[in-house]
C-alpha cells in the first residue's frame, strides 16, 4: 500500500473588505515560514460577506501582483469561476501568472457560484455576465479544462468545436513554466462536478464543515476514477477549513479530522482583519500543535 503523503498546509485570504497592503503583508510573512507551503485568493467580483458595497479585488490581477512579491509559496485561486472568463483568455492569464511566479501556480477552477452563497448571484447581472443553468455550467467546465490543458501543451494551432466553446486557430505562446502544465485543482462537491474532477484534476478541493459528507464525496470520486480507469490516488484531496482566532482548538480538531479522512492538502481560511503575525500564529498554533 502506498503510504499517505505528508500534509501540506496553506492559507486563504479572501480579497474582500481588506486592502492590498493587508494581504501582501500576510503573504510575505507566510513566504518566510516553511510550514506554510501554499496561499490562495478567491474569485468573486463583489463581496460575499460584510458590507455588500465594500471593496473586493479581482483575483487573477491580485494573484499576479502577489506572485511578483513572493518567492517560495505556491499560489492560486480557490477557485476561479469558469463563468467569468472564456477559457482561452483564462489560459493566457494563468500562463502569465505561472511565468511571473517562476512556476509556482496551482490552477484552481470550478463551475462558479451555484447556487450559494446567494450574495454571489448579483455578480452576474452587475457585470453583464450570463448565469447558465447548472447542467450547462458543468459541461462548460469540462470543455474549459480540456481546452486550457491543450492550449498549455499544443505545439501547433488547433480548432476546437465544442458544445459551449468554439475556437479557430487557437494557440498559446509562451507556454507555462511548469511542464507539462501547472497542476489543475478543481473545487466542488456535486456529483456532476466530481465526474469532471475524475477526468481532469490533479487536486480536488471541498469546503470543510461536514466531515462525513466530505468522506462520502471522496468515496464517490474514487468510484468515478475507477470507472474511467484512473487510479484515485492520482488526485490529491484538498479541504478548505475556516480558522478561529479565538478558539484555535476548534480548527485543530477540524484539521485532525481532515487528515484522518485522507485530506492531506489543507487550506486554512484566515478571516479579516488579519492580526499582526497571523501567519506565524497559524504555523505555531494550528499546524504545529496536535488537536
Amino acid at each position: 500500500m502506498t503510504p499517505p503523503s505528508p500534509p501540506r498546509f496553506g492559507i486563504m485570504t479572501a480579497p474582500m473588505q481588506v486592502s492590498y497592503e493587508d494581504i501582501l503583508r500576510v503573504w510575505q510573512e507566510a513566504d518566510e515560514i516553511p510550514e506554510i507551503e501554499h496561499a490562495w485568493l478567491f474569485d468573486h467580483l463583489m463581496p460575499i460577506g460584510g458590507d455588500p458595497d465594500g471593496p473586493v479585488h479581482e483575483g487573477w490581477t491580485l494573484l499576479s501582483a502577489l506572485a511578483a512579491r513572493t518567492r517560495r509559496l505556491r499560489l492560486g485561486l480557490l477557485v476561479t469561476s469558469n463563468r467569468f472568463r472564456p477559457p482561452a483568455i483564462l489560459a493566457k492569464i494563468a500562463t502569465t501568472v505561472d511565468v511571473v511566479s517562476d512556476g509556482r501556480l496551482d490552477f484552481g477552477i470550478g463551475v462558479g457560484s451555484r447556487p450559494n452563497p446567494p450574495e454571489a448571484r448579483r455578480e452576474y447581472p452587475a457585470h453583464g455576465l450570463p448565469f447558465t443553468d447548472p447542467a450547462q455550467a458543468v459541461e462548460s467546465l469540462a470543455e474549459s479544462c480540456a481546452l486550457i490543458r491543450r492550449l498549455w501543451t499544443a505545439p501547433e494551432p488547433f480548432d476546437f468545436h465544442g458544445t459551449h466553446h468554439r475556437l479557430t486557430g487557437a494557440f498559446a505562446n509562451p507556454k507555462p513554466v511548469q511542464r507539462p502544465h501547472p497542476p489543475i485543482l478543481i473545487g466542488g462537491r456535486s456529483s456532476a462536478t466530481l465526474r469532471v474532477v475524475a477526468e481532469h484534476a490533479d487536486l480536488w478541493n471541498i469546503p470543510g464543515g461536514d466531515i462525513e459528507d466530505c468522506v462520502r464525496r471522496s468515496a464517490l470520486l474514487d468510484r468515478y476514477c475507477t470507472e474511467l480507469g484512473r487510479d484515485p490516488a492520482e488526485i490529491t484531496r484538498s479541504m478548505h477549513l475556516p480558522v478561529s482566532y479565538t478558539h484555535p482548538e476548534t480548527t485543530r480538531t477540524a484539521i485532525a479530522e481532515a487528515l484522518d479522512a485522507g485530506f492531506h492538502h489543507l487550506v486554512l481560511g484566515l478571516p479579516a482583519p488579519y492580526p499582526q503575525g497571523v501567519a506565524r500564529w497559524a504555523a505555531d498554533e494550528l499546524i504545529a500543535k496536535p488537536a
